[in-house]
């Protein structure tokens, strides 16, 4: 099979689809990979390393799309990149279609088979290929939400660890999933007053049994939410329900009644943010101001450490692709129920239902889509 990894052209995006080291498994295999010449640089992978792996390095990304039929990328394609997909390729990368009509609209008129890492399934219910970069962000957030806090980036000027005499900042973390968890450990680590709220109880039980008395849980209703989000000097968004629009925890009444200079870091942004007044940002302009709270909504936050993030999605995402390069896309698709939870269109048509659901349109059931690849 021809493998193609396009340079990724989402803002400050340096993670790349295909690490060397992958690139070698899938040459020894006897596939040919297409890569795009520097897609690998922004993550410390050279040309040269490509080449040294079997790559066959092309320049542009017309010739990527054109020649390939397994694409393999990091982030959805944008209107550019959906313009070079064809009926009969199979595009592998992270997608978030639930919020996003136009790009759904337009990977259905390109006929294109579109498997997003965000919906793939594991045995245990987890999503494994979500996983990685859950943690990347999670981590990330506090971080990016301290920063925030100085007066220079609009913030209340609140160091979030305190000093002597100085009570440290009140964090409020929304979910107890992989981003809430992560964002826990650093913020806690990092000196915060950490409260993490979610609606599941074993959830809640997992977190007080790992942080005891470093993190306090709260049972999430819409009346704590508005509680807790008053109180704070930092909120962090961390809920996820798999491939469908995140559900709006905070209300733009709750946002009007927090603090002046708090922030707001909706790490839930790839599904339409958790906030009423979330709205996507980027990384050459991360943060605006709605009723003088400072909200960080950049959806592709993992880009920022771009080197530790595509390790970290390659080593999750390699066996998926060695499946679809070796069995291709609808064999591999029909021997892996996990996988199969991937794929979000195919022909034309979406084939996820949560997706479906949020973009209010037809879902095709997925035996009736590999009925339609075999024929």
């Amino acid at each position: 099979m021809r493998v193609g990894v396009p340079k990724e052209i989402k803002d400050h995006e340096d993670r790349v689809g295909l690490i060397p080291e992958s690139v070698r498994e899938l040459v020894e295999r006897g596939h040919t990979v297409l890569v795009q010449r520097g897609a690998g640089v922004g993550a410390g992978h050279s040309d040269d390393a490509y080449e040294k792996a079997g790559a066959t390095l092309v320049d542009g990304a017309d010739a990527v799309f054109s020649g390939a039929d397994l694409i393999v990328k990091i982030k959805e394609p944008l209107a550019v990149e959906r313009a070079k997909l064809r009926r009969g390729q199979t595009l592998f990368t992270y997608l978030h279609l639930a919020p996003d009509p136009v790009q759904a609209r337009e990977l259905l008129a390109s006929g294109v088979t579109a498997i997003a890492y965000e919906t793939v399934t594991a045995p245990d219910g987890t999503l494994p290929l979500l996983t990685p970069m859950s943690e990347v962000a999670g981590r990330l957030a506090p971080q990016a939400g301290a920063m925030c806090l100085e007066r220079p980036h609009g913030g209340r000027g609140v160091l979030l660890a305190g000093v002597a005499g100085v009570p440290p900042a009140e964090v409020v973390v929304l979910g107890g999933g992989v981003v809430g968890v992560n964002a826990a450990l650093i913020a806690s680590g990092m000196g915060a007053d950490v409260t993490v709220l979610d609606r599941n109880p074993e959830a809640l039980r997992r977190i007080a049994a790992r942080f005891g008395s470093r993190v306090r849980t709260v049972f999430s209703t819409r009346g704590t939410i508005d509680t807790m989000c008053r109180r704070a000097d930092l909120v962090i968004g961390a809920v996820l329900v798999p491939g469908a629009t995140a559900p709006r925890l905070v209300t733009a009444e709750t946002v009007r009644a927090m603090k002046a200079g708090a922030v707001i870091v909706d790490v839930a942004i790839d599904q339409g943010g958790c906030c009423e007044t979330s709205r996507p940002t980027t990384h050459s302009q991360p943060t605006y101001v709605v009723d003088d709270v400072v909200h960080y909504c950049v959806t592709n936050m993992p880009g920022a450490v771009a080197r530790t993030a595509t390790f970290a999605i390659n080593n999750v995402t390699l066996p998926f692709v060695l499946a679809l390069a070796d069995k291709g896309t609808a064999r591999a698709l029909a021997e892996d129920v996990h996988l199969r939870a991937g794929l979000n269109v195919h022909d034309g048509r979406i084939t996820h239902p949560a997706v479906a659901r949020a973009l209010d349109l037809p879902c095709l059931p997925v035996a009736e889509a590999l009925a339609i690849m075999r024929s």
